[in-house]
């Protein structure tokens, strides 16, 4: 087996941590895997042993209180040869507060758009939000960030030292031959993903589409929104097998998010031979771009039913382009450079995608989703 060389351990700071199931979690933990298998040892300084705390309008997730000393601790026992920051809460800036307190160089990453989330939930002005958050990545050597269309963004708003660290998938769990009979009225439109506010379910929820609409996941939004779209089918938190099943047995993946970084979803369904319909915001814009694998529309329910007639070949076909060992040897490239103190910068993986025509302008393939084809000739 051919491994990273020399050898490394990476110790990654995060606040979100199982049981929360998000797709921070989901790349850190498949982050680690195929790390391990290119030779470097990723290790996590989570929420675990600490005090957590319910954050407001969210009981199901929990934020740690980190003491200093004991992050100090459990930095200097890890004995790691890089650090990465990946979140912006509590165990994050306490472990930016002890790497500038000890002159160590750090990484950080931007994961999810807090100014948007936050101001959903709270009056507080979104700059006020980002004018925080570009202090608190200001002291990192480098800030990863998933997309093209983010680093753009981010760097428009002041941001420095950006590098890309894209995503991947799981193509051996997430394939069209799990799908399974849900023995509801097709075509299924279905959505993966946290029940809250910033996920814009209702601009989903709300369409005239024919057959079923499908939410999978859980969260603070969840009793609302059951009471307020009854014909909707809320199947909870489902996960690994179970999730890649019902993921295969939808005919579109539907993401109303116009708040994500990236979405790790899209690319499950596109793996699944699922095609997507989202707006034509940062996400699904680097994600499908100009390929016949979705349908961007400010019209979602254009985006739905247009997503009907695209190929689940296709779909397959452009997912196997993304793996995590991809995204891991990017990962590696930038925690190296502090490892190391290497000067010269090392690109090692290709973005999702490059900058790309607007939506309106993709060639769709009609009848090519033949599953869906029969149905509608019955």
């Amino acid at each position: 087996m051919l491994t990273e060389s020399p050898a490394m351990k990476v110790l990654v700071a995060t606040d979100a941590w199982r049981p929360q199931v998000n797709g921070v979690v989901r790349t850190l933990g498949s982050l680690a895997r195929a790390a391990a298998k290119l030779g470097v040892e990723i290790d996590f300084l989570s929420p675990d042993g600490f005090w957590t705390f319910p954050v407001p309008t969210y009981p199901g997730l929990r934020l740690a209180i980190p003491r200093r000393k004991r992050i100090a601790e459990r930095i200097e026992s890890a004995r790691p040869d890089a650090i990465h920051i990946a979140t912006e809460g509590p165990i994050g800036h306490a472990v930016r507060a002890y790497c500038i307190r000890n002159n160590r160089p750090f990484t950080t990453s931007y994961t999810t758009r807090f100014p948007e989330y936050i101001s959903a939930r709270s009056p507080i002005p979104q700059q006020w939000i980002y004018n925080a958050l570009r202090r608190f990545h200001a002291g990192a050597a480098v800030t990863m960030v998933a997309t093209p269309s983010l680093m753009a963004e981010l760097s428009e708003r002041g941001f420095g030292n950006l590098g890309m660290w894209t995503r991947g998938v799981d193509v051996d769990l997430f394939r069209p031959d799990r799908a399974i009979d849900l023995d509801f009225p097709r075509p299924i439109f279905m959505t993966v993903g946290r029940v809250a506010i910033e996920k814009n379910l209702p601009a989903f929820l709300s369409l005239d589409l024919p057959g079923s609409k499908v939410v999978i996941g859980a969260g603070p939004q969840e009793g609302e929104l059951k009471r307020r779209f009854p014909a909707a089918k809320f199947l909870g938190q489902l996960d690994n097998g179970i999730l890649a099943a019902h993921l295969a047995a939808a005919d579109v993946f539907v993401f109303p998010s116009r708040t994500d970084t990236f979405g790790v979803v899209q690319l499950e369904a596109l793996a699944s031979g699922v095609p997507i319909a989202a707006f034509p915001v940062t996400g699904p814009k680097d994600v499908i771009g100009n390929h016949p694998i979705g349908v961007l529309n400010e019209d979602l329910r254009v985006a739905c039913m247009q997503a009907l007639w695209i190929s689940r070949e296709s779909c397959r076909e452009f997912a196997l382009r993304y793996s995590w060992e991809n995204s891991a040897r990017q990962f590696i490239g930038h925690a190296r450079k502090i490892a190391t103190d290497a000067a010269a910068e090392t690109d090692m993986a290709v973005p999702i995608a490059e900058a790309e025509p607007a939506a309106a302008e993709q060639t769709l393939v009609p009848g090519c989703n033949t599953r869906v084809t029969h149905e509608h000739s019955v």
